[in-house]
């Protein structure tokens, strides 16, 4: 199947809304982004935005930072163009508004998935020197901050209703099967052919535990935002989590998960060898 096949329209659309500033960013108008989030009218749209700026603000980021207001030309009809106030926003903003907005729309939760996994992509390029890293740095990051994500999933999800051990493993099965195409941890493991000691989140290459971050913190915040107060609900969320993650990966023409190369050296041994390396330099 080719790739033009796969993808979503809505991601089409959201990317090719992209325009570049008088710096070279990258901003989308807020009058087009609107009409693609199904917003006929503006001023509905409006309120949105407000949500969004509020969340910014509460995020410590400058507001005039990611929503500049400017003047955007709007067809009118029978091929006439009237100047109307706009934003030229930032991907960061779309994130946010796309966050804040009617997420029953089917083209809203498309929206929701797309600009949290480029917005979180963006992140990890602008990150300190996150794209000198090696592919070994690259792993022993992510999965450090993948510990850290997975102990305040594990909070959310005991709010959810997820309070015992054995309610844990299988609420973490059904994020492991939407982002799997079905499998849980056993399959992953068997599907790697890892020993039964070893770990599957320490096999995994730089670009699998990035979607499995995203899982995990896209899962603690919908559960989060839609106050889930029930393991079974819990359960429905993270798998429906995992699958978002998947479909996008195969729209934006990504490999599977569970067909990405598994690395030669675990973690523990990586961690092991910079640890020896770190002391060695220490010592000099």
């Amino acid at each position: 199947m080719s790739k033009s096949n796969i993808i979503n329209p809505e991601h089409i659309s959201f990317e090719s809304l992209k325009v570049a500033n008088e710096q070279g960013g990258e901003i989308w108008l807020a009058r087009q982004l609107a009409k693609v989030l199904d917003y006929s009218e503006f001023r509905n749209f409006l309120p949105v935005i407000e949500k969004a700026k509020k969340a910014c603000e509460n995020s410590h980021q400058a507001i005039a930072d990611h929503f500049v207001g400017i003047h955007e030309m709007v067809d009118i009809g029978s091929g006439a163009k009237r100047e109307l106030p706009s934003f030229a926003l930032s991907r960061y903003a779309c994130y946010l508004i796309v966050q804040n907005a009617d997420a029953s729309k089917t083209v809203i939760a498309n929206g929701q998935t797309y600009f949290a996994m480029q917005t979180r992509r963006q992140e990890l390029q602008d990150g300190t020197g996150f794209q000198q890293l090696n592919e070994d740095q690259k792993r022993l990051m992510l999965r450090n901050e993948l510990a850290d994500h997975n102990k305040q999933l594990a909070a959310a999800a005991k709010d959810a209703g997820v309070e015992s051990g054995l309610d844990y493993a299988i609420f973490q099965n059904h994020g492991y099967k939407g982002l799997y195409g079905g499998l849980d941890n056993k399959g992953i493991h068997q599907h790697k052919g890892l020993k039964k000691s070893q770990k599957i989140l320490d096999h995994m290459g730089s670009t699998e535990l990035a979607a499995n971050l995203f899982r995990a913190t896209q899962t603690e915040d919908k559960l989060k935002r839609d106050e889930v107060s029930h393991k079974i609900q819990a359960n429905k969320t993270h798998f429906e989590v995992g699958a978002k993650v998947r479909e996008t990966i195969q729209e934006l023409g990504g490999t599977m998960p569970e067909n990405l190369p598994k690395p030669e050296k675990g973690i523990p041994q990586l961690a092991r060898a910079h640890k020896k390396l770190e002391g060695g330099n220490n010592e000099s």
